[in-house]
């Protein structure tokens, strides 16, 4: 198969053999390395205060706002 160049003087064949080395070695990596500092009970805990306070503020914005 003849290299093929773009119109920019890419060899799309390189880049394709490029992102498709890269996607095989790299798949992952950043997923298990944040995955394993993370602690998911108190993410979920975060979450569940952080939804209670804007609850909290809106109802409370919502009662301001009408009087």
């Amino acid at each position: 198969m003849a290299n093929k160049k773009s119109q920019a003087g890419t060899n799309v064949q390189q880049v394709r053999q490029q992102n498709a080395s890269s996607a095989s070695s790299a798949s992952g990596q950043y997923g298990t390395e944040f995955a394993s500092q993370t602690d998911v009970a108190q993410v979920r805990q975060q979450n569940q205060q952080s939804e209670a306070k804007k609850a909290q503020n809106s109802g409370s914005m919502g009662q301001n706002s009408q009087q």
